[in-house]
């Protein structure tokens, strides 16, 4: 297999450094903020947003081995996985959580990363929960007839991603001081702040309820960095409910936001850190003056 990052490999060649695209939005102009968006939807066509910065690292690492990775039924980055295994060759498997979702129609999520020649294996929950176990972990292998494969993580957080992730937030070096971004697994943050000046923070809002990212991000900046690395924080508020869930309020924003902008709102990670940086501008969080970029880390799923 031609690594990501070879000549060989201009099928996925990304489009480095992302775009900075500075938005007018009368709701953070009253407050003296100013919003930019760093648009890393457009990095790949098929490597949705963020996930080129986190897989590459970890395509290079599997040298062309199986791939094994772990998501819900409606993970980006189960669809980006199995897009990249496609694009390069290689074989997938996608360890799917809810062995009750087997006997049933694919959503359109799994029905694409299918169609990308992605194995699915689904588990039950007890199970999923103990996937980092090493006898868990052995057992799922064995019962994936991929025993030899690399492995990526649920969210493809890992140190290799957070070491990739670290690019995003050089890339803003005096474009923003405040850089926030969606999390799910907190890999992006953790790379992201160990990016950043000392001068720059990042904000982590999480679309998953359960306050359990500070303790995950830490870990992650030990095992990529072997400590803490930069300025970072969480805002725990708009998980609207937990992942996958978008209320009609939600739904509303984002539908308002497209139509301010003309920016398709990808509703289960941006429409959430969007959401989160306007309520956050209102109650005067940030000090006139600031400039905060909003990390645009994928687009609507069709």
């Amino acid at each position: 297999m031609t690594s990501p990052d070879t000549p060989g490999s201009a099928v996925l060649r990304p489009r480095l450094p992302s775009p900075v695209q500075e938005v007018a939005d009368s709701r953070f102009e009253r407050h003296g903020v100013r919003l930019v968006l760093k648009r890393d939807d457009l990095i790949h066509p098929e490597l949705i947003g963020n996930k080129w910065r986190k897989l590459a690292p970890n395509l290079a690492a599997a040298a062309g081995r199986t791939l094994v990775t772990f998501g819900g039924a409606y993970s980006n980055h189960l669809r980006a996985t199995a897009a990249a295994g496609r694009l390069l060759g290689i074989h997938t498997v996608g360890v799917v959580r809810g062995e009750e979702l087997a006997g049933r129609p694919l959503n359109p999520s799994l029905t694409r990363c299918t169609a990308d020649g992605m194995r699915l294996h689904f588990v039950d929950r007890a199970t999923y929960r103990r996937k980092s176990e090493p006898r868990t972990l052995a057992a799922i292998l064995r019962g994936t007839d991929a025993e030899e494969a690399y492995v990526v993580p649920e969210g493809g957080s890992n140190a290799q991603a957070v070491r990739g992730c670290r690019a995003l937030g050089a890339e803003l070096h005096g474009r923003a001081d405040v850089v926030a971004v969606a999390c799910g697994t907190g890999g992006t943050l953790a790379g992201l702040a160990a990016g950043l000046t000392p001068g720059q923070r990042a904000l982590g809002v999480p679309v998953l309820k359960g306050g359990f990212l500070t303790a995950e991000v830490r870990d992650l900046q030990q095992q990529a960095f072997g400590g803490p690395r930069g300025t970072w924080s969480l805002d725990d508020r708009f998980h609207f409910g937990g992942y996958a869930r978008v209320p009609d309020e939600l739904e509303a924003f984002a539908t308002d936001f497209e139509q301010r902008h003309g920016l398709p709102v990808e509703r289960l990670y941006v429409a959430k850190l969007l959401y989160g940086l306007v309520t956050l501008t209102g109650e005067g969080a940030f000090p006139r003056g600031t400039t905060v970029a909003a990390v645009i880390t994928g687009r609507p799923f069709p």
